[in-house]
């Protein structure tokens, strides 16, 4: 999980999880990212993005892997079919 922290200087990426500010966790997935930046982000921290917030944000995006956050884990596909991933 990486944090996104809102600061009085604006929006960052906390990797270490202890900066200061009102934060939220997202996946290290493209996917999540690229969905949270379209909005609900904005109420995780309480703020509008802005332009140059949101561009700053999806270069960051661009950097991490894609896919599923589910991976891993059995879905419920799976477990109607009895199968396991």
């Amino acid at each position: 999980m990486i944090r996104i922290v809102r600061t009085p200087q604006g929006i960052t990426i906390d990797p270490t999880g202890r900066a200061d500010g009102r934060g939220a966790y997202l996946h290290n997935i493209r996917s999540c990212w690229e969905q949270a930046i379209k909005g609900p982000i904005n109420n995780a921290l309480k703020v509008e993005l802005t332009a140059s917030d949101k561009a700053r944000l999806a270069e960051f995006t661009a950097t991490l892997p894609e896919g599923n956050p589910l991976q891993g884990s059995q879905t419920k596909t799976d477990e109607a079919e009895g199968t396991a991933s």
